[in-house]
């Protein structure tokens, strides 16, 4: 997919306030710090479409990207240090997951990791949110520039061991540097080839 347009939408915290087309939505979230802002820049080929700063937990709304008139992608607040599963959801921002069981236009969530560290707890419970709750994601891997080519396939491997143990499949996951460019193809391709098979879908109604 080659990216012809991204523009600002809005920003809101209320999900009655998200644009009312049913344009798709991809949905970017993670830890403070995880590098989401640098992603969205890379991934749009632009130096500052998502603001970014060295200050963790800067993004606090929903925030809509409309991207080649077509699909929304959708940054989101980071779920900080707060843990984040069945019994502790009320930790985390209630619009947040307001959006995650109540937007419909949602195709898929992508949760960023840094592939620096070894599998989180609080990355993990969150996966298992997404998953409790049926709502399709994706792992995007960051900052693996930052790592040789053989601690990245061992720290995947590690998430992959874990995610095993809950489900019988692994979700789709992307190893991405968004200082390098890597990866940007790869997810992009992804979102496209969804959005073909959601039009052909509609075709066939």
């Amino acid at each position: 997919m080659k990216i012809k347009s991204a523009e600002f939408v809005v920003s809101n915290s209320e999900v009655a306030k998200c644009p009312k087309n049913d344009l798709p939505e991809y949905a970017f979230i993670g830890r403070s710090n995880v590098g989401k802002s640098s992603l969205i820049n890379m991934l749009t080929d632009r130096k500052s479409l998502a603001k970014t700063s060295g200050r963790p937990g800067k993004t606090q709304l929903i925030n809509h990207f409309i991207i080649n008139d077509n699909w929304y992608l959708v940054d989101l607040p980071g779920y900080g240090y707060a843990r984040v599963s069945k019994t502790s959801k009320k930790k985390f921002q209630k619009f947040i997951t307001n959006y995650f069981e109540k937007r419909q236009q949602l195709i898929s969530a992508f949760v960023l990791v840094d592939i620096r560290h070894k599998p989180q707890p609080i990355d993990l419970e969150f996966m298992q949110y997404l998953g409790e709750n049926s709502i399709p994601f994706g792992i995007i891997f960051t900052k693996a520039d930052k790592l040789k080519p053989i601690a990245i396939e061992r720290h995947v491997k590690d998430y992959c061991d874990k995610l095993l143990k809950w489900w019988e499949e692994l979700p789709p996951y992307f190893v991405t540097s968004s200082s390098k460019g890597i990866g940007q193809d790869e997810v992009l391709d992804f979102i496209e080839a969804t959005n073909n098979e959601i039009e052909e879908l509609k075709n066939r109604k």
